[in-house]
């Protein structure tokens, strides 16, 4: 896909077709809040085409840059959201008490769901991605090895924690 300056309206608009998806379930598996993962798809593609000049074809696919740029800012957007709801914890009440309700229910996305955010994010990408290893360590911008033990590790909690619900 070529990203030269006078096809970026009609690559932005592929790209927009052929990730919006992909991204918007990656981030949904992660985090569980439709409005946010709506927000988190269109902040992605905006801020892509700001910066898609940073995009070097010959360091990553356009699948991790995409993938990788919408993990950073759902990252962020969750540290703020945590500082809010300490700060205004009587907002996050009602949704507390909805998810509390279904904790009898578990199925592999809700024990995905119990993982540690490092470890979740790397078995949604590669399970649901179907991504690398190598592609997951640029996306998290973390070593391979860490992405190997993170899997191994999460692998092994789910395990457990869906042989403790049967």
């Amino acid at each position: 896909m070529s990203l030269n300056n006078k096809d970026v309206s009609i690559d932005i608009e592929e790209l927009f077709i052929t990730y919006k998806k992909p991204i918007y379930q990656f981030v949904y598996r992660y985090c569980q809040d439709e409005q946010l993962c709506l927000d988190l798809v269109q902040d992605t593609f905006i801020r892509f085409q700001k910066y898609q000049k940073h995009f070097n074809e010959e360091k990553s696919s356009i699948k991790t840059y995409l993938f990788r740029m919408a993990y950073q800012l759902m990252i962020n957007r969750l540290k703020r959201r945590s500082r809010l709801e300490k700060i205004l914890p009587f907002l996050y009440v009602q949704a507390q008490q909805h998810t509390l309700a279904h904790e009898d229910k578990i199925t592999v996305q809700s024990a995905i769901l119990q993982l540690p955010d490092e470890q979740r994010a790397v078995i949604l990408l590669t399970y649901y991605h179907d991504m690398t290893q190598k592609d997951i360590s640029e996306v998290l911008d973390i070593p391979i090895g860490t992405v190997k033990s993170r899997l191994h590790t999460s692998l092994r909690k789910l395990k457990g924690l869906l042989e403790v619900r049967e």
